[in-house]
């Protein structure tokens, strides 16, 4: 089957392409590196010609409000219609685990734009709503900083490995479509201030996180669900722990 990946060479493309096509499927990695473009266009339709399913895991370069939106709503744009005309029967997209709960967001109000447009599109979906990764822990502890201090909410996450989450898409796009809403998050759920500063304490980095409850994540002030799974939702195998024991953490 060909499986077309949207940002087929990112951090979670990389891990999704290379799970499909070890198992024996035609998984092709499509971004502005290897010619294919959803914002302009370019090499889109080609690259789907033959195509049961695409995964868009194409992200904003820019977390700005008015940039976000044009981002998410032309480039859901292009690749739908491409999509109707090339047949393709499963569309699947990433998203993020309290998108709903996070609107003050510009960024997040982009990825319900994105939603909504898969949601009217007619084709067979599934949205992916994941919890944050592991790996983005240094850019939240970055984001958070003052000084020698990041001032963090006590909200809980509950953060899941890239493999894992690339380990779900992978299942996903084997099977028949959704329709709706599938939530995938890691094993261990603790407040946002605590894991990031064990992720820190792991690193050796002497930043000292303070615990702030109006301490914005991204733009937003956070209640203490907002950014965990409401319902049931598929759990990775990997654990914070693990993930630390690696020593792979950049800060």
């Amino acid at each position: 089957m060909k499986i077309v990946v949207i940002g087929g060479t990112g951090l979670i493309g990389s891990k999704t392409v290379k799970l499909l096509n070890e198992r024996g499927h035609e998984a092709v990695a499509a971004a502005p590196s290897t010619g294919v473009d959803t914002i302009t266009g370019m090499g889109l339709g080609a690259a789907l010609e033959g195509a049961s399913v695409v995964i868009d895991l194409a992200n904003s370069p820019s977390f700005e409000d008015a940039a976000a939106m044009d981002f998410f709503q032309t480039s859901g744009r292009n690749l739908l219609a491409a999509e109707a005309k090339a047949g393709v029967d499963h569309h699947i997209a990433l998203s993020v685990v309290g998108t709903a709960r996070l609107q003050a967001s510009g960024y997040f109000r982009a990825k319900q734009a994105q939603e909504a447009l898969i949601e009217a599109s007619g084709i067979p979906y599934t949205i992916v709503h994941s919890t944050q990764f592991f790996e983005f822990m240094g850019a939240i502890a970055r984001g958070a900083t003052e000084g020698n201090e990041v001032r963090l909410s006590a909200a809980l996450i509950q953060p899941i490995s890239a493999d894992d989450v690339a380990a779900a898409i992978a299942d996903i796009a084997l099977r028949a479509p959704a329709n709706g809403l599938v939530e995938i998050a890691g094993p261990d759920r603790q407040a946002l201030d605590q894991m990031v500063a064990r992720f820190l304490s792991a690193a050796h980095d002497p930043r000292v996180v303070v615990s702030d409850p109006a301490s914005p994540y991204f733009g937003v002030v956070l209640e203490e669900t907002s950014l965990v799974p409401q319902g049931p939702a598929r759990l990775g195998p990997t654990t914070f722990q693990t993930f630390l024991a690696r020593g792979e953490l950049r800060t």
